[in-house]
Formats: structure tokens, sequence, C-alpha cells
């Protein structure tokens, strides 16, 4: 079994950034900071655990925000920094960025520059948005000159930091109202040579679309029409809730605004019935019956039985099928019953259905006992 996630910010992280800290600043007391930091600890998750660390480091380094601003980042610059952190080691970071974010809005261009170096490290896409809210103009201005930035993890901090819709993070109502702003900077980066960071652009205009779908459809248009395939792979990516809704203008701009020649010959689910904690798996067999070629964006939805015996529906993402004259394809997909934090199941009839080019095709079901 997979260790807890909190277990990245433990008492020898606390260790090591009291270690680093200590370069920085010779004066620093070490044993000070790691009894605040490690005191009730263990009994945190992960991000609690980082912001009680910040908390420490605030007792423990001068009081003056900007002074102690300027010694973590001499820290996180030194030669004893360990640089950036594979994976979940990188949290190692967090406490630094938060402290920014908690306690830097007093200074801003000092806490600018320190989430310019700590974003190259761990992404300071949370640490950004106080700036943002409290300081807007002045924190696109520098966001501006970053969406330039040789470092791709800058600018992806511009994409993302900016992301109205954030999950686990403050929302930006000003920019949710007005996304105008945020598309200036998403222009910039929409061709940028990192997919790392056209995709955070992807799921930015997917955010704002949740407020503004029509402007997100009219942008994404313009975009696929003058954009070669790494932008449309974007476009697609930005799109995924509309087209996961079956919204005509979102798929007619992927080309599939008209109903495809693609038929089903077949729709099994395997069992029929199905107990709680099993999986049911769905065949779906496909032909196109025609003498010319035939596309289509082929999709599952279960509507999945909840408490009150009402059905909520899910789409499954199938794939783009092309299909020469007269040709066949098939495709599994394997449903889990199993009970998760995120979805409870409930016994009773289950309806599937295939989705192609967002139309209902043909449906089947299976019931879960």
């Amino acid at each position: 079994m997979a260790e807890p996630l909190k277990t990245y910010m433990n008492e020898a992280v606390v260790r090591r950034i009291a270690a680093l800290i200590s370069v920085a600043l010779p004066s620093f007391s070490e044993a000070v900071f790691i009894r605040l930091a490690v005191d009730g600890l263990e009994e945190l998750e992960l991000i609690p655990r980082a912001k009680h660390i910040t908390v420490s480091l605030k007792q423990a380094l001068p009081q003056d925000p900007e002074e102690a601003i300027s010694i973590l980042v001499q820290a996180v610059t030194s030669e004893h920094s360990p640089g950036r952190l594979p994976g979940m080691e990188s949290f190692f970071y967090y406490p630094f960025v938060h402290f920014v974010a908690q306690y830097g809005l007093g200074c801003f261009h000092t806490s600018m520059g320190a989430l310019h170096v700590l974003t190259r490290l761990f992404t300071s896409e949370f640490g950004i948005r106080p700036f943002l809210s409290h300081y807007p103009e002045a924190t696109l201005t520098e966001l501006h000159v970053w969406a330039t930035d040789p470092n791709e993890h800058v600018r992806r901090l511009v994409s993302e930091g900016t992301r109205p819709r954030l999950p686990w993070a403050l929302r930006l109502p000003r920019f949710q109202e007005d996304p105008g702003p945020v598309l200036d900077l998403l222009e910039k980066l929409k061709d940028d040579p990192s997919e790392y960071v056209r995709r955070s652009v992807a799921n930015n205009l997917n955010d704002i679309s949740k407020d503004h779908p029509e402007l997100v459809l009219k942008v994404t248009s313009d975009w696929w029409t003058t954009g070669d395939l790494k932008r449309r792979k974007l476009v697609k990516h930005a799109l995924r809730t509309h087209i996961k809704a079956g919204n005509p203008h979102a798929l007619s701009i992927l080309g599939y605004g008209s109903q495809s020649a693609i038929q089903v010959s077949s729709l099994s689910c395997t069992p029929q019935l199905v107990s709680i904690g099993g999986k049911v798996q769905i065949d779906i067999q496909l032909k196109n019956p025609t003498a010319g070629k035939a596309t289509g964006l082929i999709d599952l939805r279960i509507h999945f039985v909840r408490s009150n015996g009402l059905r909520s529906a899910k789409v499954f993402k199938g794939k783009e099928v092309v299909l020469a004259p007269e040709a066949t394809t098939s495709f599994k997909r394997t449903i889990s019953v199993a009970q998760q934090t995120t979805r409870t199941h409930y016994p009773g009839e289950h309806l599937v259905e295939v989705v192609i080019n967002g139309q209902v095709v043909i449906s089947n079901s299976f019931i879960v006992g």
C-alpha cells in the first residue's frame, strides 16, 4: 500500500528546512524552529502540515516580512539547496511558497521576486492568488513579463495561477466576472513550446468556459482555425466539458458537427447482473456501412443509480474513430461498481448509452444487485 501523502511533510523535512535556512541565516535557531514545527505535526494532513511549518517559520525568522522572505530566497538559491525535486518530494518547498502568500502582501516586489524563484522549485500557483486579488493590475503586469520567461515553470505559473476556478484554491471572482485580462495572457501562451504550459492554458480555458461558454467557444474556434496540431490538441482539452455535454457548437469546432455515418452494430454489458464491488465490461462494435470514409467521436455515457433511486449521468471519454468504407472496429471499457470516496454505488438498473458526435445512437443496461 502506498504511503499516505502527508508523510511527504515529516520531521525529516522540517530538519532539512532548518539546515537550509541556517546557511542563509547563521543565527537561525534551528532547535526552536524544529520544536515548534514538529509539535502536533503528526496529527495533521499534508497541506495543514505545510501550513503549520509556515507558522513555525514566522515565529523563528526575523519578524520583518521583507527580511524573512529574502532569507528564504537566499536559502533556496544557495549551493546547498536540493533544487527541483521529483514528484511529491517537491512539497518540501510548499512552506516557502505559503510563507510568501501569507505574509508577503506588504512587500509586493520582494514577494513577486520570491515567487518567480520558488515556482521553478514548486509551483507557486496557489501563492500568487492573494496578490492577484489584492493587486490585480500590478500582478498582471508581472505575469505579462513572465509569459516570455525562458523557464517553463514560470510560464506555466502565468496560466495556472490565473485560473478563475483553480481546484483547492482561492477563487478569483474578478476574473470570473471579466476573464478578458486572463485571455490576454493565454493568447501569449497558446503556442508555447512546452506541452506542460499548453495543457495549463487548456485547463484555464475550461475554467473560463464554465462562466463564459460562448466566449470560450469563440476563442477556441478562432484558435482551431488558425492553429497547428499542437494548438488543436490544446483546444480539444479546453473543450472537454462541453464535448462531454454534447454541446453542438463545441463538437462542430472539432469537426464533429454533423451526424456520423458510423453505426453501432452491437452493445453488450457483461455480466448483466453485478454485485457492488464488481466490474462490468462494456463491448461496443462499430461499422461503416457506406462507400466512403466515416469519422466519429465516440463516448460512453453511464447513468448511475443514486440513493433516491434516480440516475445521474457520467460520460467516459471513448475515442475518435476513422473507418474506411465498409470497415468495422470495436473497443471495450471496464466499469467498476466498487465503492469509492468519489462515488457511492446503489442497487438498480444502470443505463448505458453510446454517444456519437453528441447523439445517443444505442442503449443497453446492467443491474447492480
